[in-house]
């Protein structure tokens, strides 16, 4: 079987596409399986990385809402799905998977062109332009959220598979040895995505005093592009993390923004977090954190209210109530889905081999 992926823009887009390529592979391991990307952009790096080849068509930034503005990519658009369109055919792809983002809008017509089974996942609580199109092409969409897509299928965010099999217990010590935390201290997770978060760090950075004195250490990942803080006893600043697993494994919480991987993540291994929704966009990080949330897995502030008093107030109150603690993080993992991927790869090897949903 030859599966396409089309994944590009954003490490969102990218990384459950390949996680379920991984969970391809597993399966078995006769697929192959090819990535189309942009000429730019995080793929570039990620998914060869990842081990797998990327095809790379021109980069069409997608505008958030129909208008005008798609008027002015028609040219640009239709080099990039005379370009998918002959991939599918040199390559005989058997179906494609996509999850939305620019390169998806080139994949998804040059699919509907030849007639390739098309298998369409949406993340976020609110779909993109890409997705919203591309629902319109296939009947085999699927949703992280009920009510996101009109007739989608509920599938939650295929995650990685050492994040998926995390043992957070059995990891606990070893992972705090590697980071030099203290193994028995009550360990607070910050990170704001691929790239950091400028408010977060600079929260943190006013709090450390505060959560230091209560005996809390830090393991802070501050993105970077972003200037990197001092190192200090019972703070470890890192510009990236490449072991999440690692990471949620050393922490008895987290700060984060509410990306939908990062949302899914969390749960799935019952971390429990306090979610910043960046405050631009449509709104859709903050709708992403809010079922984990209400779940009773994590708390929510508006990016506008987050002050380092309320972040060590609130740490301290969570971090050293064990029954809370433990309450929020079974809450967590109760709403968590961890075998998402190879949920989503049967399907479209089904799909691919013309069988049904």
């Amino acid at each position: 079987m030859h599966v396409l992926l089309a994944a590009g823009g954003t490490g969102g887009h990218i990384e459950p596409a390949l996680n379920v390529g991984d969970a391809l592979r597993r399966i078995d391991p006769s697929v192959d399986v090819t990535v189309l990307g942009g000429d730019r952009g995080l793929e570039t790096t990620i998914v060869p990385g990842r081990g797998y080849e990327l095809v790379t068509v021109p980069s069409v930034p997608m505008p958030r809402r129909p208008g005008r503005d798609l008027l002015f990519l028609a040219p640009r658009v239709r080099t990039a799905v005379a370009r998918a369109t002959d991939v599918i055919r040199v390559r005989a792809i058997d179906v494609v998977l996509g999850f939305g983002g620019y390169t998806a809008v080139p994949a998804y017509l040059a699919a509907r062109r030849t007639h390739t089974p098309l298998v369409i996942h949406e993340a976020n609580a609110r779909p993109g332009i890409a997705n919203r199109l591309g629902a319109r092409l296939t009947p085999h969409v699927y949703s992280a959220f009920p009510d996101a897509m009109p007739g989608s299928r509920r599938m939650a965010l295929p995650l990685r598979h050492a994040i998926a099999t995390l043992d957070r217990e059995g990891e606990r010590e070893s992972a705090r040895r590697e980071w030099g935390l203290t193994p028995d201290a009550r360990v607070l997770l910050v990170f704001g995505g691929s790239q950091g978060a400028q408010r977060l760090n600079g929260i943190v950075a006013q709090a450390l005093p505060g959560l230091r004195g209560q005996g809390i250490e830090v393991l802070h990942a501050y993105g970077p592009r972003n200037p990197a803080p001092d190192p200090a006893p019972g703070y470890v600043p890192v510009p990236f993390i490449d072991r999440m697993d690692l990471a949620y494994a050393a922490a008895d919480l987290a700060v984060t923004r509410a990306g939908a991987m990062t949302c899914a993540e969390l749960a799935a291994v019952g971390l429990p977090a306090l979610y910043v929704p960046l405050p631009i966009g449509n709104g859709e990080q903050r709708l992403n954190a809010l079922p984990v949330v209400t779940a009773g897995g994590g708390l929510l502030i508006d990016d506008a209210d987050i002050t380092a008093e309320w972040l060590v107030d609130t740490t301290a109150a969570v971090l050293h109530d064990d029954i809370r603690l433990r309450a929020m993080g079974a809450a967590a993992a109760g709403h968590g889905v961890r075998d998402a991927d190879e949920q989503l790869a049967r399907i479209v090897m089904r799909v691919g081999t013309g069988g049904g949903q």
